[in-house]
């Protein structure tokens, strides 16, 4: 390799160590830092941030990339490819002042800290003048990237999560869920109230025992708790790097499943970092290939493999040696009818899949519009409201079950929701094609082993990182580009069939 090819790699590793350092002092923020660190913790992120810009975007960055370009010949294929990423970081970092990054970092960590009392306290006027100023600097961070990648403000935004995603592939498979979910949702829920209700699990189910199964399933998913831990936070998240793992999940004690199908969605995130090319874990080849990709492996995990039948029959008996006063409510046709409920909710986090997508086309929508300029932040909540109402059909009595309910805006992450559901198409098409391809997955869930699952994605998902872009990955991976039909097919199947 050339001499200025080397030295990126070894300016990219130190960058991979400092976002590693913010990665878990983020988690710590999130789960054990207590309120009187906030200021001091800011700081920290704060500098690691500039720190971290400063090496992307030194005066001989532009000269050691070109000269690495001029000599692509002496790169093997995983090289080329990372000089790639490197140019794309470097587009994206560069075209934002360093005075700038302080100021978001700062903005983000003042605004997520409001956000956590004033959702608590349904106080949006509190966090409004925060979350605009924030907003704007995003706006201001989002022109930089667009004119220095020639694309729009919003397609710039989406593509520091997602590298290569745009409305323009977004809005079609927007268009095409919009167009047949809200008639698949009555039929469905049709169907559910003609049949026995479910039986609802009465607790109290203490938060110790539910984290003891949460680390027993954790554990038959794949998790290596020798390289990560599990915590709780006010919203479920994976953090930490490929090496240390840090998941988090919250719990209530009237109700055991949702803390268990939140672990199980982090632990996919988990699963997808873990599986990462270790010669390249520091590099910007060796990232994980987006979030569409990353929330394609979280939902795999928990929306097509641990809601199948077949897994759910299993994991009933660890639930049921668990939680002595369970009863029948662990059986495993109850757990079906339990996690197969359909039925309009205020709670992204807590809605079925059938659902889940219109939450998102919401969101969508609003930060489009916040981004914009066309919508005022106080002016949300009624926004709000009334997207609600037209996409689900109910709207929230507070703003805290209603904008204020999710991390992503008061964290300065507009650009990141599409890919929620953009991931759920892709989790369908890849499980689809994973099982196809390989007879032992469906009869390994059935037993609690995820192995052939996990050696499939390793082998198709995994192993490929940035090397590829997202689309590439999942037609390789399945043979077919990103589509909405396996998706509505798994649908189908599994709530209109029989």
């Amino acid at each position: 390799m050339s001499k200025a090819y080397h030295q990126l790699e070894q300016r990219f590793a130190r960058m991979s160590a400092i976002g590693g350092a913010i990665a878990v002092l983020g988690w710590d923020h999130a789960t054990m830092m207590p309120p009187g660190g906030a200021a001091a913790r800011a700081n920290q992120l704060s500098t690691l941030s500039v720190l971290r810009h400063e090496i992307m975007t030194a005066p001989e960055m532009p000269d050691l990339l070109a000269a690495a370009n001029e000599d692509t010949a002496a790169l093997n294929d995983w090289q080329a490819a990372n000089l790639n990423e490197m140019h794309h970081a470097w587009t994206h970092a560069s075209a934002v002042p360093a005075d700038l990054v302080e100021q978001m970092s700062m903005a983000e960590s003042k605004c997520e800290m409001a956000w956590r009392e004033a959702r608590a306290n349904n106080d949006f006027a509190k966090l409004a003048p925060l979350l605009n100023d924030l907003i704007g600097l995003v706006r201001q961070s989002g022109e930089a990237r667009s004119e220095a990648l020639g694309l729009s403000v919003y397609d710039a935004l989406i593509d520091q999560f997602d590298p290569g995603g745009r409305q323009s592939q977004i809005d079609p498979l927007f268009a095409e869920l919009q167009a047949f979910l809200p008639d698949m949702l009555q039929e469905i829920t049709a169907r559910q109230n003609d049949a026995p209700p479910a039986i609802t699990p009465t607790g109290p189910f203490p938060v110790a025992e539910q984290e003891k199964l949460a680390h027993k399933v954790m554990s038959l998913l794949g998790f290596d708790f020798s390289h990560g831990r599990l915590d709780t936070s006010h919203h479920p998240f994976s953090g930490g790097v490929p090496e240390d793992s840090r998941i988090t999940t919250r719990y209530d004690e009237a109700d055991f499943t949702s803390g268990l199908m939140a672990v199980i969605h982090e632990t996919g995130h988990s699963a997808y970092e873990r599986g990462l090319p270790k010669d390249w874990l520091h590099q910007p080849v060796g990232r994980a290939r987006g979030m569409t990709m990353h929330e394609s492996q979280s939902l795999l995990f928990e929306m097509q493999a641990a809601r199948s039948p077949e897994f759910v029959n299993f994991v009933s008996s660890l639930i049921k040696q668990t939680f002595a006063n369970a009863g029948n409510a662990c059986e495993p046709d109850n757990l079906l009818r339990i996690y197969h409920h359909v039925s309009p909710g205020l709670i992204r986090v807590d809605a079925d899949e059938v659902t889940y997508p219109l939450h998102i086309i919401l969101r969508y929508r609003l930060e489009q519009d916040l981004i914009g300029g066309a919508l005022k932040v106080t002016d949300l909540p009624d926004a709000w409201h009334a997207g609600m109402k037209d996409l689900l059909g109910i709207a929230p009595d507070t703003d805290a079950d209603g904008c204020m309910q999710d991390i992503h805006w008061p964290s300065g992450a507009f650009g990141y929701f599409p890919s929620y559901t953009l991931g759920a198409l892709a989790a369908a098409q890849i499980f689809a094609a994973a099982k196809t391809d390989d007879a032992a997955i469906v009869p390994g869930i059935a037993k609690g082993d995820f192995a052939p699952l996990n050696g499939w994605l390793r082998q198709n998902i995994h192993g490929a990182a940035s090397r590829f872009s997202t689309g590439h990955i999942i037609e390789q991976a399945t043979g077919k580009p990103l589509s909405v039909d396996a998706f509505k097919a798994h649908l189908e199947a599994r709530y209109l069939s029989g």
